[in-house]
């Protein structure tokens, strides 16, 4: 049987952005608190690498595209689907959608996390320009391991500001928040009003599926089912480290910020505490997936009570998110969770980065592996 689909494109404007670094004052609007503080520390060097986080306008409005079957309207089954860390475009997820959208019937509704994808400025992908990034980074940090000209751009803001990873998520929490208020006011052109939500996560896109799946805001998600691959273990326990991810002195910087001195962090800043505090259960549960003590009993609870809608596949030889990492979170810290999680190995080099190496896509051995996890997560949906 053929099938055939289709992408549509539709434009986003984040209402969101306000809670972004860079600003001196901020309001929340649900809770009518205004927050006066110092503005971070910021680098204003070179266009768009170092401003404030809220002027970034390539972040605030963007596009994001459905992937449908042909001719499709009013629909009612989406699958919303989440990159890994500094992914730039969605050439690597275009098959993972089309084989999801094939067997399932499911829309697939391609989301870009905050500064990622087309949320970036193009100037963080050029050649050029990044080329003299890393040589001065490299001049100033001579043990940095894994600069790259893909990941300088986003290895300096993170360094520079590290909560920006916390800024970022909740962002992103809050536009796919916006997202479905908007289809259940029933003003999107393609998407039903009562359109049921899944959701796909590729790598630290699971942080944003959890805190989603785990937080159920309205209901929200209280049916969705949650496919994470190569994903779902807690902050702690990733080795993002790599060319295509971090560099060690961005990861150093986040590790020490969210891991050893976020307590400390959350004492000296309000608006940080704040939306971390119970306030904000998005931001607690988002929280709880750094470490393990973080929100234990009630990360726990929420798990086991979504357990049989969750689903994990990890790789045997992914060393950034371990698959050990993986059962660490979703298994609980007693091992008592019963939410399954399949570790799968291929008898081929591959990394986390790339699982499929489809740069050679006629390779029938990365073909094979390619249809022995998809095939999986397509029983998942459907079950």
């Amino acid at each position: 049987m053929s099938f055939s689909s289709q992408i549509r494109e539709f434009s986003f404007e984040s209402k969101a952005s306000q809670i972004l670094p860079g600003a001196s004052e901020y309001t929340c609007a649900k809770h009518k608190a205004h927050f006066v503080r110092e503005q971070e520390r910021m680098l204003f060097r070179g266009e768009n690498i170092f401003c404030p986080d809220l002027e970034v306008l390539e972040n605030k409005k963007f596009s994001y595209q459905i992937l449908c079957p042909s001719g499709a309207t009013g629909i009612k089954r989406v699958i919303l689907m989440f990159h890994g860390f500094n992914e730039k475009d969605w050439a690597k997820y275009l098959p993972w959608a089309e084989a999801i959208c094939a067997s399932t019937g499911s829309s697939v509704l391609m989301f870009p996390i905050a500064f990622h994808m087309q949320r970036a400025p193009k100037l963080w992908s050029n050649p050029r320009a990044m080329y003299a990034l890393c040589k001065d980074r490299k001049l100033k940090h001579p043990l940095v391991n894994q600069a790259s000209l893909s990941n300088v751009a986003i290895s300096m803001r993170i360094h520079t500001l590290p909560q920006r990873f916390i800024w970022s998520g909740l962002q992103s929490y809050y536009d796919v928040i916006q997202l479905l208020r908007e289809c259940k006011l029933g003003v999107h052109p393609l998407l039903n009003i009562d359109t049921q939500f899944d959701i796909f996560a590729y790598s630290i896109g699971g942080f944003l599926a959890l805190t989603l799946k785990l937080c159920n805001f309205d209901d929200y998600f209280k049916q969705s089912r949650v496919c994470l691959f190569c994903s779902g273990a807690f902050l702690k326990d990733l080795a993002p480290v790599s060319k295509f991810i971090l560099d060690s002195e961005a990861y150093a910087a986040l590790y020490a910020y969210v891991i050893t001195d976020y307590q400390k962090h959350l004492h000296s800043d309000n608006l940080l505490q704040h939306y971390m505090s119970s306030a904000h259960p998005e931001g607690q549960l988002f929280s709880s997936l750094f470490e393990t003590a973080n929100l234990k009993d009630t990360r726990e609870h929420l798990l086991k009570q979504y357990a049989r809608q969750i689903y994990a596949i990890s790789l045997s030889k992914d060393s950034v998110i371990p698959a050990a990492g993986v059962r660490s979170l979703l298994h609980g810290d007693k091992q008592d969770i019963d939410i399954r999680v399949d570790e799968l190995d291929f008898d081929r080099e591959y990394t986390h980065e790339d699982p499929f190496s489809f740069a050679s896509s006629d390779n029938p051995e990365s073909r094979q592996n390619f249809e022995q996890v998809f095939q999986r997560v397509c029983e998942f949906y459907r079950s």
